[in-house]
Parts: C-alpha cells; structure tokens; sequence
C-alpha cells in the first residue's frame, strides 16, 4: 500500500470514498498498532510482576498488592479491547468496518478515529446507552 496517510488526508478524502481501500488499510494499520500497544504493555506488566515479588517488607507488600489488582484491571479491560480489535480486523477483511450494526449507516471518520473499533453510529450508541441506563435503574 506505501505510504500511508495522516488523518488530516484521511478526513478531507470525498464521502463517496468512504471505507475505500486506502481508508480501510489506515484503520487496519491504526488497530494493528493498537494491539501492538496492548501486548507490548501486557509484556511489561509480566516482568513488573515478577520483578515485584522479591520484596519481603510487609508495607511494600501491601501496595504490591493494591498494584497487582489495578494491573489485573487493566489487562482485563485490554483483553476485552484485544477482542474488539480483532472483531474489528475481521470486520474489515469481511467489509462490514466502518458501518452501523444496527442500521447499516455509515459511522463516520472522526467517530471511528476517537474509536478504531466502534461498531455502532452515534444515534444508535445513544440510544443503546439510553436503554441500558433504564433497565440499570
């Protein structure tokens, strides 16, 4: 593909262009180097870990802990978002990215930029938070 492209380019592309295969591979790039990010990171946190564990002073202990939960936190919240970017991934090679699960409207470039792996546009997203707040309550 060559070089690829800024957002700015991206951004001031035609709409008909929209989700065209210079468009696609921008966000095959992004989401790759996203997971990149996310593995790179979990790999940090497995050598902390380790590296921690050889501190025998109680009081140290203790915010080791604390550490150890909001560390797991994480990597629970990154696994789901590895997830998502590989339904993303699949989503692009099957050439549904970049469209509303719902409605099959287009999501839109700066939606999609904020967030590589939105599936739903803004109208649906609202109104799916919406319900989810009224059945909360």
């Amino acid at each position: 593909m060559g070089v690829s492209m800024t957002e700015a380019e991206l951004l001031a592309m035609p709409p008909e262009d929209y989700m065209n295969e210079q468009q696609l591979a921008f966000f095959h790039q992004r989401l790759l180097a996203m997971r990149q990010e996310i593995l790179k990171r979990g790999e940090e946190t497995v050598q902390s870990l380790r590296e921690s564990e050889l501190l025998p002073d109680p009081a140290d202990q203790a915010t080791l802990e604390e550490e150890h939960v909001l560390e797991l936190r994480t990597r629970d919240r990154d696994r789901k978002l590895l997830k998502k970017i590989g339904d993303a991934l699949t989503r692009i090679d099957e050439g549904s990215y970049g469209y509303c699960e719902e409605s099959g409207e287009p999501i839109g470039l700066p939606r999609l930029l904020a967030r590589p792996t939105a599936t739903l546009g803004i109208e649906a997203q609202t109104h799916r938070e919406i319900q989810q707040r009224q059945f909360a309550g």
